[in-house]
């Protein structure tokens, strides 16, 4: 069985004044899709947070092309957000562990800047992966059908009761 899915791609400056644009794209695909207005906020926040990362953190250097290329793939049951630069290899294993841990208990004074986007799409999203060949690449996916999993546990755990 086979999978069909719509392809979107952008590519845009990564200047802070692209970012709306990105995250109006993204809302109208997954306004069409179906989510509810929550997960579509969810999303929205992440792919900001993953395009700002690219304006503040991917380009040192004026020489090279500075855009971000952004691609949405629209499944039946999920969208998976990818956004990525140019901006030279990275260790990922160094960027993730820059970081540092983050606690619900630490408080927000005492945690590392730069962590902050990361964690927030981690938390936000349902898979995230970062690559790091030829700049950063960042690739996130959203299910659209959570409640699914939850009916099913349920129904499991009732089930059990009457045993």
């Amino acid at each position: 069985m086979t999978q069909t899915s719509d392809v979107i791609e952008m590519k845009v400056p990564a200047k802070p004044e692209y970012v709306g644009v990105v995250r109006l794209t993204v809302s109208g695909v997954a306004n069409r899709l179906g989510y509810s207005y929550d997960d579509i906020e969810d999303i929205k926040i992440a792919i900001a947070e993953a395009c700002t990362n690219v304006v503040n953190h991917a380009y040192k250097d004026d020489s090279v092309e500075n855009t971000m290329h952004v691609g949405f793939t629209v499944y039946e049951d999920r969208l998976e957000m990818i956004v990525a630069d140019n901006g030279g290899a990275i260790d990922v294993e160094t960027l993730l562990s820059e970081r540092g841990p983050i606690s619900k208990d630490q408080p927000v004074e005492d945690m590392k800047e730069g962590g902050l986007g990361l964690f927030l799409i981690e938390t936000l999203m349902d898979r995230v992966e970062i690559r790091g060949e030829s700049g950063v690449m960042i690739v996130m996916t959203k299910y659209l059908h959570r409640d699914e999993v939850e009916s099913h546990v349920r129904s499991t755990s009732k089930e059990n009761a009457e045993q």
